[in-house]
């Protein structure tokens, strides 16, 4: 790799680095589009307006309680923007409780 597709392409990771993401507990997820691109929707007058990708987006997040037994997710814990979305997913113990709360 050169030297400016390092630069381009570094990310400091703020993960820890012995920590087990698998295990039970709460995590804050941040997903962003590439470059930043607008391709979920707008906000007009303070709301939030899906388009068709932002509602795919907002279906397939809680798509994954369904498909995943160990995962449980929260209706007010997930917010679709127009370049990003923000989540709380929560691994628990207890396979089978995936539905929402």
């Amino acid at each position: 790799m050169t030297e400016l597709n390092k630069n381009l392409h570094h990310r400091r990771s703020i993960r820890l680095a012995d920590y087990d993401y698998s295990a039970e507990g709460g995590y804050f997820i941040t997903i962003v589009t590439q470059g930043r691109a607008c391709l979920f929707g707008e906000v007009n007058d303070g709301v939030m307006q899906l388009n068709e990708f932002g509602k795919i987006v907002w279906a397939e997040w809680y798509r994954t309680a369904e498909l995943r037994p160990n995962v449980e997710l929260l209706e007010d814990e997930f917010v679709v923007m127009p370049n990003h979305v923000h989540g709380i997913i929560w691994i628990i113990d207890s396979p089978g409780r995936g539905s929402l709360q």
